[in-house]
């Protein structure tokens, strides 16, 4: 082989390589990206446990501060959390934080979900996407507690893998920031 056929196979292999990535970066975007710190935080779907369930998906809180926790029944850390996410609502709820608490709990769980929300006092909303979705838009490699708390323009401002204590000062200064935002 002389030297321009070997330079010619190297800038083919080269061009290959380059239109594979390419063509891969456009079909696998949402896989190959993060969800990081000021990225938008993905679309969600999932019920509500009403007795008439009702699905709810992120648009319903477009322009509101969330703080959006993907949770199981059988997460230890996630009961662990979960006063402290009550208390929270209590003291910002009323100020317009959102909490939204997304149960991953298999098919069928839905009186498990409330039978928990009773046995913790939950207050805040709750809903079942029992698919598991949400773990695949949001990447939390099946890990449960995840938190993120989104702000009014849609972007992530925090993030946090594993059970925290929302209702601490620092959390709670964080969160009235994000609510002194105005709303887009």
């Amino acid at each position: 082989m002389t030297a321009k056929q070997q330079l010619l196979a190297v800038l083919a292999f080269i061009a290959l390589l380059g239109g594979g990535a390419l063509i891969g970066s456009h079909y696998l975007k949402d896989e190959i990206t993060s969800i990081t710190l000021g990225s938008d935080a993905p679309g969600f779907s999932a019920m509500t446990l009403d007795p008439a369930p009702v699905m709810k998906s992120f648009t319903d809180y477009r322009g509101e501060v969330v703080l959006l926790n993907i949770w199981a029944t059988w997460c230890i850390p996630c009961r662990t959390e979960m006063p402290s996410i009550e208390a929270l609502h209590q003291a910002l709820g009323p100020q317009g934080l959102k909490i939204v608490a997304v149960s991953v709990d298999d098919a069928g769980a839905a009186d498990k979900i409330r039978d928990f929300a009773k046995a913790y006092k939950l207050s805040f909303e709750l809903l079942h996407d029992e698919t598991g979705a949400i773990q695949t838009i949001f990447r939390t490699a099946n890990k449960v507690p995840e938190t993120f708390v989104i702000a009014r323009d849609g972007t992530i401002r925090k993030k946090l893998i594993g059970e925290d204590d929302w209702n601490s000062e620092a959390n709670k200064r964080l969160l009235a920031l994000l609510l002194a935002e105005p709303k887009p």
